[in-house]
């Protein structure tokens, strides 16, 4: 009996002592829009057009200059080989932040098939990935 008294007053203590935290790094995802009320469409499977792509974290993510990669999965050789990239200027405090279509990029996925999207750093490093699927309309 003083053994589980013991133990318990144990995990007690040490579940006092531990924080838990569901998102440490960035984490990125797909909506079909962002506007004034936020995200529209959020999943990981769209017909071919025009994404959303969104990042957020909960420190600040510190990039200035990036990019959005995207590669495609070909079937036959069963990896992915680059489809498209796009640069984008974001301030190093940002914690939350869409990548949409601009003057510079259309942001579209013209064809169905599986993505692989990155968004990179200066160095062309992964800060964060995610796989979404683009079927036909």
């Amino acid at each position: 009996m003083k053994k589980i008294f013991v133990l318990g007053l144990f995990a007690l203590i040490f579940g006092f002592m531990t924080e838990a935290k569901a998102q440490r790094y960035p984490v990125l995802y797909f909506c079909e829009s962002y506007g004034s009320e936020g995200e529209t469409g959020v999943s990981d499977r769209f017909t071919t057009g025009y994404l959303t792509v969104m990042v957020k974290a909960d420190d600040a993510i510190g990039l200035r200059d990036c990019s959005i990669q995207l590669d495609k999965y070909n079937l036959s050789s069963g990896t992915f080989s680059f489809y498209k990239k796009f640069k984008y200027s974001v301030e190093p405090d940002m914690k939350y932040i869409f990548f949409a279509r601009n003057d510079e990029s259309d942001l579209s996925f013209d064809t169905p098939g599986i993505y692989r999207v990155f968004l990179l750093d200066h160095n062309d490093r992964t800060v964060a990935s995610a796989l979404v699927e683009i079927i036909s309309k």
